[in-house]
């Protein structure tokens, strides 16, 4: 079978064993493509399951900077007896099967169109060290020193990630270099190096860095001067809360005392976890916690509480695969009715939603401002995909003569010259009304927080034309939020374009993508991307200009579809849904396979292609 040369284009997938120590050389592999300058995303699919289940790692690879997730296995590295047969179906034609030949490949798993590297991994580690652990766990790295010289990659690259990753460890270093070059040399001698499908060093990164979003959301918390984290570990946030201790213990301990200028307490639940966050940010503090779809379910009652008694709070979401326990380990985009409604009766969050790392740590320091500024809680939705993969993003910058925004906190000294103070008194018109923190002054400015009606003045009542009037100031609170929400990112905006796609979350590295697959069409689509609730007025003016918009979602109900059709009133036969739910990130294809097979978009697919046939 004869090969077209394909340079920096392709898409590597691990089979392995959870449990057997692969994840490290995996990410190794993806971070030494990082540092030959090529862009790359890699997907960590794990089980939730225990040791000993079927765990697969993507590293795609792309000259173009395409980012998102890419249908097509180009080279397979297949070390798990378990799940070899699906492994194998994964490659697309013409693509290449490397695997540990230390025991001959069962005919079940041949394929004519498939190129076969078989690589005796075991036997060459058994041959050369003694401890049967380290057979196991130097098996991948002789593969990956493998793939090294099939794919033309710089084995210093590798070699100096071998002496950073194994510093404090440097027994470990002479060990892993001998792997490497194990499965460099054995390659090299035995098959035809490089491949067709191969690397080139690029200097496309420039100043990119890669991190996960979970990473990115705890060092916020600390640049957003939070002090307090409560939480309840749970799949796939736990990392967070990981972040936030290990950044606080690096930037907030007092350098003369070592005093600890923080606390994280582990709660017995999600629901008590979100119960202290409250109780921290109502006694001035900064606090927050994270979790996903389950404990978001559980946090509902005091969401609704930080609603109608309007404390701040940040919450931090992680959404994966539901309802119930659905898949822990899989990412979807099925929380933003839950979030944006938690609770019972009439509630409204404000919701940030970045797509990388970079926003995570930016939106995550944004929150705390606006959490303080409209006195309620702002949930930062994000999913398993950004949360937990790392992502080539943009470095986090942070402005150091920045002054947190503390929204309206009547002072002793305004107290004390007789100023009027109502906790839920609209006094400036815009529903948002002053609070004081407790302890600002011996004798005035007190008030008693509640979670049932009451008037302006805190002072219980079931009058209803009070609590209606309560009710209506905070939708102009509301109101007023949806005007200094972060703009949503009009990508495109031809007014030419009848037809247009609104996209959010992770979903945009695979949406722009297909955009790009549509312009080779010569199909162009105006683009906009969600990246806040309440919508910013921008959002309707977006969709008013358009016939048709599609949405772009990962989830079965079209969450975010219904969510505009509420609150904009939007009509439904003018939103269109593309949605997958399978708990794999969304691909460009797959939109790409979507839009044009629509029914609306037909005449103008057929009047572009007969245009081309002319």
């Amino acid at each position: 079978m004869n090969q077209d040369i394909k340079i920096n284009d392709l898409v590597i997938r691990f089979a392995n064993v959870n449990g057997t120590g692969s994840a490290s050389a995996n990410n190794m592999f993806a971070k030494a493509v990082y540092r030959m300058g090529i862009p790359v995303t890699p997907k960590n699919i794990f089980p939730s399951n225990i040791q000993g289940l079927p765990t697969w790692y993507e590293v795609r690879v792309s000259e173009k900077g395409y980012l998102g997730r890419r249908e097509g296995i180009d080279l397979l590295v297949a070390v798990n007896a378990q799940s070899m047969k699906g492994d194998v179906a994964s490659v697309q034609s013409g693509g290449y099967l490397v695997y540990d030949s230390t025991k001959t490949l069962s005919d079940e798993f041949i394929r004519e169109d498939l190129h076969y590297i078989g690589i005796p991994m075991m036997q060459l580690c058994m041959e050369h060290f003694n401890d049967p652990r380290q057979h196991l766990l130097m098996k991948n790295v002789v593969y990956v020193g493998a793939l090294a010289a099939l794919l033309n990659m710089e084995v210093e690259v590798f070699e100096t990630l071998i002496r950073e990753q194994f510093a404090k460890k440097e027994k470990l270093i002479p060990g892993n270099l001998q792997a490497l070059h194990m499965g460099i040399d054995y390659a090299r001698k035995h098959f035809n190096c490089p491949l067709p499908v191969r690397m080139e060093r690029r200097d496309l990164n420039g100043n990119k860095i890669m991190t996960d979003g979970n990473n990115a959301c705890g060092l916020g918390a600390v640049y957003a001067g939070a002090t307090v984290g409560s939480w309840y570990p749970i799949t796939p946030s736990t990392s967070v809360m990981n972040a936030f201790e290990k950044w606080c213990h690096k930037l907030r301990v007092d350098k003369e005392t070592g005093k600890r200028n923080y606390a994280i307490v582990q709660a017995e639940d999600e629901l008590a976890a979100m119960g202290m966050v409250l109780g921290a940010c109502w006694n001035g503090a900064r606090a927050f916690t994270a979790t996903s779809g389950p404990g978001v379910s559980l946090m509902s009652e005091f969401l609704g509480l930080s609603y109608f008694a309007e404390i701040p709070a940040v919450l931090i979401d992680v959404q994966r695969t539901g309802p119930s326990t659905g898949m822990p380990t899989r990412t979807q985009q099925s929380d933003i009715l839950s979030a944006a409604y938690a609770s019972h009766g009439d509630t409204k969050h404000i919701l940030l939603i970045p797509s990388t790392p970079t926003e995570c740590f930016e939106m995550t320091a944004l929150s705390f401002d606006l959490a303080e500024r409209y006195q309620t809680a702002v949930i930062i939705l994000i999913d398993l995909d950004l949360g937990m993969n790392d992502h080539l993003c943009d470095p986090f910058q942070w402005d150091h003569s920045k002054r947190y925004d503390r929204g309206k906190v009547m002072s002793a000294e305004e107290l004390e010259a007789g100023k009027v103070f109502g906790r839920y008194l609209d006094v400036d018109g815009d529903g948002i009304p002053y609070r004081t923190i407790p302890g600002t002054h011996p004798t005035k400015g007190s008030f008693f927080t509640r979670g049932s009606s009451r008037d302006e003045y805190a002072r219980y009542t079931e009058d209803g034309d009070v609590y209606a009037r309560n009710m209506n100031r905070l939708l102009k609170k509301w109101e007023t939020a949806a005007t200094e929400m972060p703009e949503p990112e009009i990508v495109h905006n031809d007014p030419r374009n009848k037809f247009a796609v609104i996209y959010f979350g992770t979903s945009s590295y695979s949406a722009q993508e297909a955009l790009d697959l549509l312009t080779e069409d010569d199909l162009n689509l105006n683009a906009l991307r969600l990246v806040s609730f309440p919508f910013h007025a921008k959002v309707k003016e977006f969709i008013d200009q358009h016939e048709h918009v599609y949405i772009v979602e990962q989830n079965r109900d079209a969450q975010m579809r219904a969510l505009l059709m509420q609150e904009l009133g939007i009509e439904g036969s003018k939103l269109k849904s593309v949605l997958q739910f399978n708990g794999m990130p969304i691909t460009a294809a797959y939109i790409h396979r979507c839009i044009v097979s629509d029914k609306s978009f037909i005449p103008q697919y057929e009047e572009v292609s007969l245009a081309k046939m002319a």
